[in-house]
């Protein structure tokens, strides 16, 4: 497999250096933390370990210690994108216009079939750079050739919750060995899971419909036993779930938490089809979702009852999900798709600017168990990017209401510049610092050709 692009691939970000903090002047700041705060002539300190030392209005700030650099326009947190399949960039639009079953057996599957690990380095390193440019820092990845993707991040410089997949096609007993599978995750783990950096490793049963209550128990197991996340499909189509309980007698979120699978730290994708009892019981096991509004839409899913999870405590995150169902990685049409999607049942309060903003940035954090990512305090990793005020959109700005209304409403990747992680900076002036974007495209433009053939 190739160990990295040519050109600039695998240089490492430019970042802070020395022990010194540098200091990052901004006209507004957007902190996403609980307080919601948001400050005009802002200061952020960014320390040499690659976390916020300091963020404020820069009249109070501390004396600097290090570099001061003045970017005006505005900084906010990276966005999360809490569901992806991210290699399928070598896969984009096809299947267009099939419902989810047909959409992955003629579709996807057949195309993924052909993958090599190098086709998903690839199709991972395009689909990682097209995220930093839209300012979103961190995804959870749900895939096979786990080493591939964690190897082409490593080069991209975004951070990454590594997600391992487990498909019946490849993994279920009368296919191969399960315990197999499960080992070689829990290997994986033990290898590249690393909380003081930029990769996380969890565990990712496809489905109970794919792989049947039983083995989704064994992985669920065997996540617990390695206090690592589980991420899986739950719900995402009415005939998914009308399959599930014709076969097990019971809707899928019930089966699961009578089985105990719900017990440890769950993210769960879609959850589109969910009752009052089972959304109860999601909360009660303090389940967290992954809503992907436009792979639902595009798909023809349907429409997640987000407000009412939200309502319940249900700690909710926004999601792309693959670039076959999108077709893209932007999570700014998510956050803004998000609180519209809520509104079309007749309230235009069912969710406000600001709770789409948390599902994007803080919320995304915790649904992944990242409690210092998703928000610019002191202590939280520097995950951040910078936003071009001097556009039409952002007039006028009357206030933080306003300006918050802009950016999930009238907000785009477009108006993003510059992108760092972990104080690293990974997007300058709108390209990516760490690889060559261009040989990135080519190399996916040819090997998808070959995948379709």
């Amino acid at each position: 497999m190739s160990s990295g692009p040519a050109g600039p691939g695998g240089r490492e970000p430019a970042g802070p250096t020395g022990s010194a903090a540098t200091r990052y002047c901004a006209d507004v700041i957007v902190t996403a933390d609980e307080t919601g705060a948001v400050h005009r002539s802002g200061a952020l300190d960014v320390g040499a370990d690659g976390r916020v030392a300091w963020v404020g209005p820069l009249a109070e700030a501390p004396d600097p210690d290090g570099e001061v650099i003045d970017l005006g326009g505005l900084l906010m947190p990276g966005l999360v994108n809490a569901h992806g399949h991210t290699p399928m960039t070598l896969v984009r639009s096809a299947g267009d216009g099939l419902p989810l079953d047909r959409w992955l057996t003629e579709g996807v599957w057949p195309r993924e079939g052909r993958m090599t690990a190098e086709d998903v380095w690839w199709g991972m390193a395009l689909g990682s750079l097209e995220m930093l440019r839209a300012g979103v820092t961190t995804s959870c990845e749900m895939y096979l050739f786990e080493e591939a993707v964690i190897d082409a991040v490593g080069h991209t410089g975004g951070r990454l919750v590594m997600t391992p997949g487990v498909v019946s096609a490849l993994h279920a007993d009368t296919f191969g060995s399960s315990s197999d599978r499960v080992a070689a995750i829990a290997d994986v783990h033990a290898r590249h899971h690393d909380p003081g950096g930029r990769i996380t490793v969890g565990v990712a049963p496809h489905s109970l419909y794919d792989l049947g209550i039983d083995m989704v128990v064994e992985l669920a197991e065997s996540a617990r036993s390695l206090g690592a996340l589980l991420h899986l499909h739950l719900e995402e189509t009415q005939r998914e779930r009308v399959e599930v309980i014709d076969r097990f007698g019971r809707p899928a979120v019930l089966l699961l938490a009578e089985r105990g699978v719900l017990d440890g730290a769950v993210l769960a994708a879609h959850c589109v089809w969910v009752d009052d009892t089972e959304a109860d019981a999601l909360a009660d096991h303090g389940v967290a979702i992954a809503h992907c509004p436009q792979s639902n839409m595009k798909l023809g899913s349907g429409i997640a009852p987000v407000a009412g999870y939200r309502r319940r405590g249900i700690t909710v995150a926004l999601g792309t999900d693959g670039p076959a169902s999108n077709d893209d990685l932007d999570l700014w049409e998510e956050m803004k798709l998000a609180p519209l999607l809520a509104r079309v049942g007749g309230d235009p309060a069912a969710m406000s600017p600001q709770d789409a903003l948390a599902m994007a940035t803080r919320e995304g954090g915790r649904a992944l168990g990242l409690r210092d990512v998703g928000h610019l305090s002191p202590g939280a990793w520097a995950d951040f990017q910078r936003i071009d005020l001097d556009q039409p959109a952002f007039v006028p700005l009357t206030g933080p209401e306003d300006l918050l209304a802009h950016l999930v409403f009238a907000g785009s990747s477009r108006y993003v510049t510059d992108v760092w992680v972990a104080g690293h900076q990974v997007v300058s002036a709108g390209e990516c610092t760490t690889i060559d974007r261009h040989e990135a495209q080519a190399q996916v433009g040819e090997r998808a050709l070959r995948l379709a053939g």
